[in-house]
């Protein structure tokens, strides 16, 4: 059990470090290409801190198949978006509510309701698709439902880059390169690169970590892996988002969750729909309806006045306290 926990504490800490590392790169050549503000927080940013979630059920199914790997995998690719949507969304939302009545800020987040509504339209549409359309017998067109979704991301990520944003403020130094303010280019890509390689690593071990835990403690290695993978990978990173709200980056906070929704509703997904049984129910299921209903009232909120945004975000930690106390239920 001890070994095990340390492959597990191993793979955690080799994975967050290359998201830091891939992030910043990413920021980097963003930076570079005169990209926007939303455009960087909703794909670029957004698809570097998701990036771990993406490698954890491709390392699980691929490598880890003989054994729970397959609901290692599906358990964290159905997290992430239940993790966003239910837990970092919330966290913005109430860091908002806190910082309004302390003095810090207006209640109002300052985003571009257009980018945001966007998002989360994109996502419930995607979202819904996998949870209730994808037909779980046939396999040419569980095919065509991926490259469906996968065209989707295309469209979004096009839709993002047109659409008009405030320009990129200027982003920290380039670890790999920190005394220069303008690195070569081909540093930039090679940190990526470095990166890349740490988080296929670190993945490997996490997984293994996770099988051998779920099974030690007693917990069914899906609903393991949906609570406890996206939350050690991916909410670190989006501490900067409560972190850009305090500050007043808006735009970026909320760009940086909604994004990552987007592409984890589609790219993980259709790995997931191709590759595994992806015949959800139980507490499976459960977890994609709260993460459309939270998104859903966030949304509707959005519509109403910009003071009403944090209230929506915020609504969705109901639906997370609420899963905790089914999944406890479950395995009492």
């Amino acid at each position: 059990m001890i070994v095990d926990l340390l492959l597990f504490l191993i793979g955690l800490v080799l994975i967050l470090a290359a998201g830091e590392l891939f992030t910043n790169g990413i920021e980097a050549i963003g930076h570079r290409l005169s990209f926007s503000q939303n455009f960087t927080g909703s794909v670029l940013a957004a698809v570097g801190t998701a990036l771990p979630e993406t490698i954890l059920p491709i390392i699980a199914v691929i490598f880890f198949s003989h054994n729970a790997g397959v609901d290692i995998g599906v358990g964290a690719i159905l997290g992430a978006p239940f993790m966003l949507s239910t837990l970092a969304f919330p966290l913005i939302g109430i860091t908002a509510i806190l910082a309004f009545f302390l003095k810090k800020r207006d209640l109002a987040l300052n985003i571009e309701t257009v980018g945001f509504r966007r998002d989360l339209v994109f996502f419930l549409f995607a979202y819904s698709i996998a949870l209730f359309i994808v037909p779980f017998e046939n396999h040419l067109l569980r095919i065509f439902t991926a490259l469906f979704l996968l065209s989707l991301y295309g469209l979004y990520v096009y839709l993002t880059l047109r659409g008009e944003s405030e320009d990129m403020e200027e982003t920290e130094h380039l670890y790999f390169s920190p005394n220069n303010p303008h690195p070569a280019i081909w540093i930039v890509w090679f940190q990526v690169i470095v990166a890349l390689v740490m988080m296929i690593g670190g993945a490997h071990l996490f997984v293994e970590g996770i099988e051998k835990i779920s099974l030690a403690l007693g917990f069914s290695p899906l609903l393991f892996s949906l609570l406890v993978a996206p939350v050690a990978t991916e909410l670190p990173e989006k501490i900067n988002s409560v972190l850009w709200t305090l500050r007043g980056k808006d735009t970026l906070a909320i760009g940086n969750v909604s994004g990552a929704m987007v592409f984890q509703s589609t790219i993980p997904v259709s790995f997931g729909i191709v590759f595994t049984h992806w015949n959800l129910e139980g507490l499976a299921f459960i977890s994609g309806i709260f993460a459309i209903l939270a998104s859903f009232f966030a949304l509707v909120l959005s519509f109403v006045n910009k003071k009403f945004i944090p209230l929506g975000l915020a609504l969705g930690i109901v639906f997370y306290i609420t899963y905790i106390i089914l999944v406890l239920k479950e395995v009492s």
